[in-house]
């Protein structure tokens, strides 16, 4: 009974995500009060997300991960490079406020957001490749941020390393090197009696972290400020044009489904909350205004994008 309940609500979370997905940011937005109680517990939510998604990998599969290079390398390239100049160009184009076009070429240049594994997790993408991308773009942040903000706005800004390594372990490493070791250990045993519990949990808990986040930024947003529409028109084109940009990376490198699925993901989303916390700390008021937005709309242009981009025909049955 137990069982049948879960696989049910499995199913249903996973066909409703471009519904549940603005749901829970109308529920931050609207319900703060509510919902910013739960930003002490992100960081766990989150290890508990990537705990789920990693409990089905081995340690084989995130070693070929790493030996390919050449996804690795377009997503970089198209992340931190393509898309942030797209930004600054589009941005320059609409407004004239030097320092808001700096927060939308921070947006885009910011690390991809560690929930990019349970979306990874729910599109049947190479869990292994989003894993690895996931790390190395958020390892990588102190230094790839502040080079691209050098060279398209010439801006120069430190990044906190210690706060991002201290995240990164728990959020990510930590839940992901004792979900290998179990599924190793018992051979898949584990995963096959804990998953059916977890992997609905672990949507419910991307639910969560999404109204949590959108709590935030409640106070701050002013829906009858024709700026903020303007605003977030853009984030909304520059987030699919990213999507569709990782989509043709893909495509050109012909790297089957998973690995595609992967890119996809890694290429569209932004870590905000990193974005958010460079903007405030370093930059004028408005410049976090994009970071805002983008928190807003972001996961339900992924669950959209992502229903979009994967042909059905391809998909697996749901987890």
């Amino acid at each position: 009974m137990t069982s049948s309940f879960l696989e049910k609500l499995n199913i249903f979370l996973n066909r409703f995500i471009p519904v549940t997905t603005p749901l829970a940011v109308a529920l931050g937005l609207f319900l703060p009060g509510v919902f910013i109680n739960l930003r002490p517990f992100v960081i766990w939510l989150f290890a508990i997300m990537t705990f789920s998604g990693a409990l089905k990998l081995t340690a084989a599969e995130l070693g070929i991960a790493v030996r390919s290079p050449v996804p690795i390398l377009l997503f970089f390239i198209t992340s931190h490079v393509i898309m942030p100049f797209a930004a600054l160009l589009s941005s320059s184009l609409i407004f004239q406020d030097r320092d808001l076009i700096t927060g939308f070429v921070l947006l885009f240049a910011g690390p991809t957001a560690v929930s990019g594994f349970i979306w990874v997790f729910i599109f049947r993408g190479d869990k292994a490749l989003g894993l690895t991308l996931i790390l190395l773009d958020t390892i990588l942040a102190p230094l790839v941020v502040p080079a691209t903000l050098s060279l398209f706005i010439g801006e120069t800004v430190s990044m906190d390393m210690s706060g991002i390594a201290v995240s990164l372990l728990f959020m990510v490493v930590v839940p992901t090197i004792i979900a290998v070791v179990l599924n190793e250990t018992s051979k898949g045993k584990i995963p096959a009696a804990v998953c059916p519990v977890l992997d609905p949990f672990a949507k419910i808990c991307l639910i969560l972290v999404i109204a949590a986040n959108s709590s935030v930024v409640a106070p701050d947003i002013r829906f009858n400020e024709p700026l903020v529409w303007i605003i977030g028109a853009l984030c909304v084109i520059l987030t699919t044009a990213g999507f569709l940009l990782a989509k043709l990376n893909g495509i050109g490198l012909r790297c089957g489904r998973q690995k595609g699925t992967s890119l996809v993901i890694a290429g569209g989303l932004r870590n905000n909350s990193a974005v958010m916390t460079i903007a405030v700390t370093f930059f004028p008021e408005v410049t976090v205004l994009p970071a805002i937005m983008s928190i807003i709309v972001q996961q339900t242009i992924t669950a959209v994008m992502g229903k979009l981009l994967i042909k059905k025909d391809d998909e697996p049955p749901a987890l």
